[in-house]
C-alpha cells in the first residue's frame, strides 16, 4: 500500500488512524498480533522493529528466541473489524544479532521470499504467478465439547437437508441443499450470496482482485472464492488477508466459517487448489502450442517435480490429521499421483479453459487451506524447479497423463499407479525420507523442517490418544 513512512503518515493522518497493528506468522501458519499508539510509529520502528519471542511462535528454542519484527509498509490495509480505527500491516522476522540483525531462515515470509530468490538465480523464470481456490464451510452454529467423559461436536447448518428438521423444516421454513448438491446452487438455496458477497467486496478492498465466488458441492454452507493470478509472496501474504476476511465477516454475521479440511463426515472437503505459472521477462515459460494440453516441456517437468515429490509434500501442503479425511476417493479430491487434462481426480490437472498462452498453467489439487501458505508455495516451487533441474518426465514415470476418472480403477490397475499418503504419519515419514530438493539454494534450512516435522507429529499423536465417538458406537459391545 505504502512505499515510503512519509506516504503512510499521510494516509494516517488522513484517515484518523488511531491504531497500528502488526500481523506475524507463526510456524503453523496463524497470524499474532501486537498493536501500538499511532504516535509511536516512526522510522526507529521500521529500522529497529519489535522484539518478540520467538518461542511461543513455535521456531526458535528459548535459549535463542529474542527477535525482531520489521514492518513491511507495502502489506498494509485498513482493518474493517477492529472498532478502533486501525491500520494493519505484516512484516518479517530478524534475529537480533551483535553488530547488525539478520533474517531468520524459519520464518515463513523469509523462506518463501528466499524461494523466489533461487527462482531467478536458476535463470528459469524471474517470476512465479499462483491462483488459489478457496473452499470453506460456513456454519449458523457450533457446539465442541471435549472432557474425558464427553467428546462431541455439533456443526448446524440451516441450510442442508442433514439437519434433523429435514426439507423446509424449523421455525423459519426455508429451501434446503440436498446432499452433495450445492454445486452453483441459487437463491434461495443459496443462503450464504450476500455474506459471501460482502466477504469478496472486503477481499477487493484489499486490492486482491476476485475472479469470482460460488457455493460449492457440499450442502452444509461450502463455498468457494477464487481470486485472480498474482505473484507469490503477495499471494502468500493475500491468503493470510483472504482468510481473516472470511472468518471476520462470518464472525459480524453471527455465522462461523472454518477451512477445515473435513468438518462434515459424507460431504465434500475443502481444498486449496494452487493454478501456478512462470514467467521470465514477461513472457510465459510454460505455453508451447504443440505440447500436451498446450504445455512446454518446460512445464511438463515442473510437473514431473511435483509428482515425484507430491508423498513429501503432503506433509507441508496438507500438514492436519483432517487433511487426510478430505483425501478419499468419491469426492473430486485426489488420491492418486498423476497428471490430466481438465481431470478432478487426478493431482495435477491442466484446465482445459486456459487458452490464453500468458496464462497457460496447471493445477495442484491436493493442498489444503490448513497448511502455512508461506511453507506451501515455497515447497512447491521447490518441488518443480527440481523437476526441471533434472528434466523429470512425467510420462516417462507412469505418472500419465490420466485422461479417465482415477476413482474407477480395478484393484491391479491401483496397484501400478502411486497414491498419495492416506494419514499425516505417512507424510511426515515422506518428508523425512524425502526432503533435499527443499534445502537446495538454502531455502528450507534442515532444522526448520526437523521441528516441523517433530512438532506435527506430536499433533497427531494428541489427537490419536483420544477416543472418538464413532469408536464407542462399533465396539461399545464387544
Amino acid at each position: 500500500m505504502f512505499r515510503t513512512l512519509s506516504e503512510c503518515k499521510k494516509f494516517i493522518e488522513e484517515n484518523g488512524i488511531e491504531i497500528i497493528d502488526f500481523k506475524m506468522v507463526d510456524i503453523d501458519g496463524r497470524w499474532r498480533h501486537v498493536s501500538i499508539p499511532v504516535e509511536r510509529f516512526t522510522e526507529n520502528t521500521l529500522k529497529y522493529g519489535i522484539g518478540f519471542d520467538g518461542s511461543n511462535y513455535g521456531f526458535a528454542p528459548v535459549e535463542n528466541s529474542d527477535m525482531v519484527y520489521i514492518p513491511d509498509l507495502s502489506t498494509a490495509f485498513l482493518d474493517s473489524y477492529a472498532e478502533v480505527k486501525t491500520l494493519v500491516m505484516t512484516g518479517d522476522a530478524k534475529v537480533i544479532g551483535k553488530d547488525s540483525n539478520y533474517d531468520f531462515d524459519q520464518y515463513p515470509r523469509n523462506v518463501l521470499r528466499r524461494a523466489t530468490e533461487y527462482l531467478k538465480e536458476s535463470g528459469i523464470a524471474d517470476e512465479m504467478l499462483i491462483g488459489p481456490e478457496f473452499e470453506f464451510n460456513i456454519f449458523d452454529n457450533l457446539r465442541l465439547r471435549i472432557r474425558p467423559n464427553l467428546i462431541n461436536y455439533e456443526l448446524t447448518s440451516d441450510e442442508s437437508t442433514v439437519n434433523e428438521d429435514g426439507i423446509f423444516g424449523g421455525e423459519s421454513p426455508k429451501y434446503q441443499i440436498q446432499h452433495k448438491a450445492g454445486y452453483h446452487a441459487d437463491l434461495p438455496s443459496d443462503s450464504f450470496y450476500d455474506l459471501r458477497s460482502r466477504m469478496a467486496l472486503e477481499i477487493q478492498k484489499q486490492g486482491i482482485k476476485v475472479k469470482y465466488h460460488h457455493h460449492e458441492v457440499g450442502a452444509c454452507g461450502q463455498q468457494e472464492i477464487e481470486v485472480e493470478l498474482c505473484e507469490v509472496n503477495k499471494m502468500a501474504d493475500n491468503t493470510m488477508n483472504i482468510k481473516y476476511v472470511v472468518k471476520n465477516e462470518a464472525q459480524r454475521d453471527g455465522k462461523i466459517a472454518t477451512f477445515l479440511p473435513k468438518p462434515v463426515y459424507g460431504e465434500a472437503g475443502n481444498g486449496m487448489h494452487v493454478h501456478m505459472l512462470l514467467k521470465k521477462d514477461g513472457k510465459p515459460v510454460f505455453y508451447d502450442a504443440e505440447g500436451y494440453g498446450g504445455l512446454s516441456q518446460t512445464a511438463l517437468w515442473f510437473i514431473g517435480g511435483l509428482l515425484k515429490h507430491a508423498r513429501s509434500l503432503c506433509a507441508i501442503t496438507n500438514p492436519t490429521s483432517n487433511s487426510y479425511r478430505r483425501l478419499v476417493p468419491g469426492f473430486e479430491a485426489p488420491v492418486t499421483i498423476g497428471y490430466a487434462m481438465a481431470n478432478r481426480s487426478a493431482v495435477v490437472r491442466i484446465p482445459a479453459y486456459v487458452k490464453n498462452p500468458d496464462e497457460k498453467r496447471f493445477e495442484l489439487r491436493n493442498p489444503d487451506a490448513t497448511t502455512n501458505p508461506y511453507y506451501c508455495y515455497a515447497a512447491i516451487l521447490m518441488a518443480g524447479l527440481d523437476g526441471i533441474r533434472n528434466r523429470i518426465d512425467p510420462k516417462a514415470n507412469n505418472w500419465g497423463p490420466f485422461d479417465f476418472n482415477l476413482y474407477n480403477l480395478s484393484d491391479e490397475e491401483k496397484s501400478r499407479i502411486q497414491s498419495l499418503p492416506a494419514s499425516l504419519p505417512e507424510a511426515l515419514q515422506a518428508l523425512k525420507d524425502d526432503h533435499e530438493y527443499l534445502m537446495q539454494g538454502g531455502v528450507f534450512s534442515e532444522r526448520l523442517l526437523n521441528i516441523w516435522i517433530s512438532r506435527k507429529a506430536k499433533e497427531y499423536e494428541e489427537i490419536e490418544r483420544i477416543p472418538h465417538p464413532a469408536e464407542i458406537a462399533k465396539y461399545l459391545d464387544l
